[in-house]
């Protein structure tokens, strides 16, 4: 059961693939967690408080802090960890495309850590982490990702600019850039082409950017990072 001092971390896109995982890590690291999705089935922990709704929606945020709150009395870290990618060449996009993107990508993040900064604050400090994309940082023909790289890369630069405004109030501030992690978003038939967009040759796995958030949040010193976890995507091809 939850206790006064317990730590707690609010996880966004929790109901499968990385956020099912940040879930359990975060749980093995002694905090408290509150998991949202449109989707999430509760989860029978006392720790783990399951929120349904639409993350693009404010209303979704304003609940899951209060919930937060009002269960845990606190909130120490927020995980923005929802996200939808589209690949379509840029003329292809539809206007649904457009709004359903940066609904989740940015919206998401922007109204989730607005709502939930002040109660960090509270606590003397705490740690954001953006979940982002590495082909912000190196774009690939083979997959079409403008609005990607429009929103993904709009996560990546005010993750530097959250963690330099809060700096000195105790606030960390940081992102995950992964490759493509082998989760259910990907059929299998997809496999052997998304690993070889990786200079290593194979696709990753959840348990490297569970791995990679916890590192995060247990690394005091680090702040404005954009911590790729890419398989070499980054570096290069």
């Amino acid at each position: 059961m939850s206790t006064q001092n317990q730590k707690v971390a609010v996880i966004s896109g929790a109901s499968q693939g990385m956020g099912a995982a940040l879930v359990e890590g975060y749980r093995k690291l002694g905090y408290a967690v509150v998991a949202t999705s449109r989707t999430i089935a509760p989860i029978d922990d006392a720790d783990v408080l399951t929120v349904r709704g639409d993350i693009a929606d404010p209303a979704t945020a304003e609940r899951v802090v209060a919930a937060a709150v009002e269960r845990f009395g606190r909130i120490d870290t927020v995980v923005n960890n929802a996200g939808i990618f589209i690949a379509k060449p840029f003329t292809g996009y539809t206007a649904e495309d457009y709004a359903a993107v940066t609904g989740i990508n940015v919206a998401g993040f922007f109204h989730l850590t607005q709502q939930a900064l002040p109660h960090l604050l509270a606590q003397g400090g705490g740690h954001i982490v953006n979940v982002t994309t590495s082909l912000v940082d190196s774009a690939d023909s083979r997959v079409p990702s403008v609005l990607a790289s429009l929103t993904k890369g709009g996560l990546q630069s005010a993750t530097k600019s959250l963690a330099i405004e809060y700096a000195t109030r105790g606030i960390r501030v940081n992102a995950v850039s992964p490759g493509t992690i082998q989760t259910p978003m990907h059929p299998a038939e997809t496999h052997e082409f998304l690993a070889a967009l990786h200079p290593v040759g194979r696709m990753g796995e959840v348990s490297d950017i569970v791995g990679a958030v916890l590192y995060l949040e247990t690394a005091p010193f680090v702040t404005g990072e954009i911590l790729h976890v890419d398989g070499g995507m980054s570096a290069g091809h």
